[in-house]
């Protein structure tokens, strides 16, 4: 069984082309975390973890998810990490996550998907975006035949700086980055509520037509990429940057 979380669609992208391939079930892990439910779940197959990289880790609310969950059936966990540029040196944590779980882990593959953390980057126009895209689908598809043989992730090469950016920079990120408190809307908002739907964690209450963020934030960017009027900016770090929003995989 695959299990993703994905803010603004690059992880569902690659969970859904692993699902066509390997013709396994889908499931979406923040869809579950909307609701208040814990997983509890039993796959013959092995399970499929897919997220983005939050600063060189899985995204805590995801570590927390997969944690307070049972997994039952198969004891082999691959993951699948989509990234901007690299995922730094995760594998000492997802380790520690499979041993919480009570599965082997079978490796980690990192997947360069188009940047969407516009609070921080510019996310790429829609024609290098879908060349980015393009590109990824090799990965995904030798990620695949490998999990359909049963064999593991290759190891990958780490750079001199990467336990640093999933270790130091990783723990000292969240405290001083991952807030909501520069969200803000502009009068482009016609109050629709689509970024209270999309928001995994119900952290976003429509006020009088108006989102208002209250403080439980895990930056997966999906209020601001997905809104529709583009309305919602964060401070001054998102003007004038593209918003992106990944299309859904067709076969």
């Amino acid at each position: 069984m695959i299990v993703y979380f994905s803010g603004t669609g690059n992880s569902r992208y690659a969970a859904s082309l692993l699902a066509h391939r390997l013709g396994d079930d889908l499931l979406d892990g923040g869809a579950w975390m909307k609701e208040g439910k814990r997983a509890d779940l039993t796959s013959d197959k092995p399970w499929v973890f897919v997220a983005p990289t939050y600063a060189w880790q899985l995204p805590r609310v995801f570590d927390a998810f997969l944690r307070q969950g049972r997994f039952a059936g198969s004891r082999e966990a691959w993951f699948v990490m989509t990234c901007g540029d690299d995922i730094g040196n995760p594998e000492k944590e997802l380790k520690d996550l499979c041993r919480a779980m009570g599965l082997t882990f079978r490796g980690v593959l990192g997947v360069v998907m188009p940047e969407n953390y516009i609070t921080l980057f510019r996310a790429p126009e829609k024609e290098e975006a879908a060349q980015i895209i393009a590109a990824a689908h090799p990965v995904l598809e030798e990620g695949a035949r490998l999990i359909a043989r049963g064999e593991p992730f290759p190891q990958r090469k780490k750079g001199f700086l990467d336990p640093v950016k999933s270790g130091f920079v990783n723990r000292t990120f969240y405290p001083l980055f991952v807030k909501d408190k520069a969200f803000r809307v502009t009068e482009d908002c016609n109050g629709c509520g689509l970024c209270e739907k999309l928001c995994p964690l119900n952290n976003i209450a429509m006020e009088e037509k108006r989102p208002l963020w209250k403080g439980n934030c895990t930056q997966c960017m999906a209020c601001i990429c997905g809104c529709p009027k583009e309305a919602i900016e964060y401070g001054r770090r998102s003007r004038g940057k593209t918003r992106y929003w990944c299309p859904e995989y067709k076969a």
